[in-house]
C-alpha cells in the first residue's frame, strides 16, 4: 500500500509552506513572502507615504523573518508577528531620520473601486496623516487600513487597549481639526 501526499487546502497552504521554510525549504519561504508581501508594504507605504522606504522596509522585514523562522508557531502567529514588526520598524525608522521630506508624487495611486475619488482630497488626507506623530500613524493604519480591532492593536504596538482608543481618537479629532482648516 503506498502512502499519497496530502495536497494542502488554501486553508492550511499558508500553515504547510511555513512548516515547510522551517524545514529548511527555501522555495517555501518565498512563497511565504509572495503571501506576505504586498500587506507588509502597504503597512510601510502608508505609514511613511515613500515607495522606495517602504520597500526597503519590508526586505528588512523579511530578512528578520528569515532569522526567526523558528520562533513562529502558525500562521496565525505568522500574520502577527509581521503587522508587529512592521509597525514597531516603521516608528524605529521614523525616530532614526526624523526630518526627511517625502514627495507625495512619488507615491503612485492605489487601485480603487469605479467611484470617482476627490484626488485632491486624498492627497491633503495622506499629508496630514503623514504629518501625525509616529504612533498615531501605525495606530490608523492598522485600524483602517488593515482592518484590526484596537484589542488586536494594543497586541501589536504594546499599549493598553484604552490606550490605543485614545491614540486612536486623537489621531482621527487632530485630522477633522486639519481638513477642517485646509
Amino acid at each position: 500500500m503506498t502512502a499519497i501526499a496530502a495536497v494542502p487546502t488554501a486553508a492550511d497552504g499558508v500553515a504547510e509552506m511555513l512548516r515547510r521554510a522551517q524545514s529548511g525549504d527555501h522555495d517555501a519561504f518565498a512563497a511565504l513572502v509572495e503571501e506576505h508581501e504586498a500587506m507588509v508594504f502597504s503597512i510601510a507605504l502608508r505609514f511613511f507615504n515613500d515607495r522606495a522606504r517602504a520597500e526597503e522596509l519590508a526586505q528588512e522585514v523579511f530578512l528578520q523573518l528569515y532569522r526567526s523562522l523558528e520562533d513562529i508557531e502558525s500562521d496565525a502567529h505568522l500574520l502577527f508577528w509581521l503587522r508587529q514588526v512592521t509597525s514597531r520598524r516603521c516608528i524605529d525608522a521614523s525616530r532614526r531620520v526624523r526630518l526627511r521630506a517625502v514627495s507625495l508624487d512619488d507615491v503612485g495611486e492605489l487601485a480603487t473601486a469605479s467611484e470617482q475619488r476627490d484626488h485632491l482630497f486624498d492627497r491633503r488626507l495622506r499629508q496630514h496623516i503623514a504629518s501625525l506623530p509616529e504612533l498615531q500613524r501605525v495606530v490608523l493604519t492598522l485600524r483602517y487600513q488593515e482592518d484590526l480591532d484596537p484589542a488586536d492593536i494594543c497586541r501589536l504596538v504594546g499599549k493598553p487597549v484604552n490606550t490605543v482608543k485614545s491614540i486612536l481618537q486623537r489621531a482621527l479629532q487632530s485630522l477633522r481639526n486639519k481638513l477642517g482648516d485646509s
